[in-house]
């Protein structure tokens, strides 16, 4: 799945084919592109999934440039899908899928084209069409129009982390019982995939705070966010730093509902995730290999503050349902991840004593993970200066703000001095009127 939003470069910017350049296969015929031209102005946006037009009209203003970074999308006044409904109009995300399955995401926008392989047409032809319309193209082709889903949203957004997909993220919801209302801690934000299925979970009167090491990898995930739910959650706090460091400066002792992790060595943080539960909290931890899955669970067994710990993946396989032919596709989501949860034992208790005893060797000289053995795979610089260019083109008026982590950290994006307070639900009227 590709993410056709609309391009924020101006005619005459970086990357747009220069006058007099040979058109691409893809390319409109001569008489659409003069149509196109005369109602383009100077620094307009088009929608990617084509080529724009040649143009010789100067450069974007250094004013316009310069508010170029500056969020383009005003708020919803009800956030999600909620403040969706009815007919498309100028500033719906759209989801066009052709008759092979493939898609493509972008936001309407008054003088935005779409172009694929399949056929082509201006944003304001959809405008007012109802969600679920099928249009035909110029060249006979049939494009569905839907909006896309949480789920479709994820793969195509801007990302500078691995994201949490939809069938590990239902999970993390749902055996995790994140409930209305909950106070949830989250470390290891990413891109935001999981972060707005915990939103979701605990609606406005709930209260996530996510801790994130890397700054622009919040910034990413603020820009992520903000633009699927139309401006800032109003259960939604995001600091950066260290996670112990966030909690021992930010947290209250046993305040937290549930503590979901999503980091290299989640082992390192087994008491800071106990001070932060309260007794019979639920703890989800996120790995991706099986050395972090091991030190995660001796770690939480040996610590002596949680019940037994349970580990799991899962595994989704579609299947082809034609009459009488049915049978699993060739394809299927395998594995992405393991999922380990436990439970936080009230204070002065001790887990239930083992019957069963640990397989032989499990426990000899030779049989532990040392942090040597776990690597980390970063994107680089220039990709997530890239992404995150992208993603704050995309973020609305009303952006979350990426606080400091710990006392003494500089101010990240004009974020308030940290405090020490508790996590706790925050019974206020919603200022948007939406609920996650």
């Amino acid at each position: 799945m590709t993410d056709s939003s609309p391009s924020l470069r101006g005619p005459g910017s970086p990357g747009d084919p220069a006058p007099g350049a040979p058109a691409s296969r893809c390319a409109p015929s001569p008489r659409l592109r003069k149509d196109r031209s005369r109602e383009r102005r100077p620094g307009t946006d088009q929608a990617e999934g084509g080529p724009q037009a040649p143009s010789s009209q100067p450069l974007t203003p250094p004013a316009a440039a310069a508010s170029a970074s500056l969020p383009r999308h005003p708020t919803q006044e009800v956030l999600d899908q909620a403040g969706r409904r009815g007919p498309f109009h100028y500033g719906d995300r759209v989801q066009v899928t052709d008759s092979k399955g493939r898609q493509h995401t972008f936001v309407l926008d008054p003088r935005g084209y779409f172009q694929s392989v399949r056929g082509s047409f201006h944003h304001r032809e959809v405008v007012g069409l109802e969600e679920g319309s099928v249009i035909v193209t110029a060249t006979g082709h049939e494009l569905l129009l839907l909006r896309p889903l949480l789920a479709d949203y994820v793969l195509s957004m801007p990302r500078g982390a691995q994201v949490v997909y939809a069938k590990d993220a239902a999970q993390v919801v749902a055996l995790g019982d994140i409930f209305p209302g909950a106070r949830v801690l989250e470390a290891g934000v990413g891109s935001g995939a999981l972060t707005m299925s915990l939103l979701r979970a605990v609606g406005p009167q709930g209260h996530v705070l996510s801790v994130e090491r890397r700054e622009d990898f919040a910034a990413i995930a603020a820009s992520n966010v903000d633009s699927w739910f139309g401006g800032h959650h109003p259960a939604w706090e995001l600091r950066t730093g260290d996670f112990a460091d966030v909690v021992a400066a930010h947290v209250t002792p046993a305040t937290a509902d549930r503590v979901v992790l999503d980091m290299l060595a989640p082992w390192e943080n087994t008491e800071a995730v106990a001070t932060a539960l309260v007794p019979g909290g639920v703890l989800v931890t996120y790995v991706a290999t099986v050395t972090q899955l091991s030190r995660t669970v001796e770690a939480l067994r040996h610590s002596g503050l949680f019940t037994e710990p349970v580990s799991w993946e899962s595994m989704v396989r579609t299947w082809n349902v034609d009459g009488l032919a049915v049978r699993p596709d060739h394809r299927m989501v395998a594995h992405t991840g393991f999922l380990v949860s436990a439970r936080r034992l009230a204070a002065g208790n001790r887990p239930l004593t083992r019957k069963r005893p640990p397989a032989r060797g499990a426990y000899d000289e030779g049989g532990y993970w040392v942090a040597q053995d776990i690597g980390e795979r970063t994107s680089t610089d220039k990709k997530v200066r890239r992404v995150l260019r992208d993603a704050r083109a995309r973020q609305p008026l009303d952006a979350t703000p990426v606080q400091p982590g710990a006392a003494g950290d500089d101010d990240v994006h004009g974020a308030e001095p940290p405090s020490r307070h508790c996590l706790s639900s925050r019974p206020v009227p919603d200022p948007h009127g939406a609920g996650a």
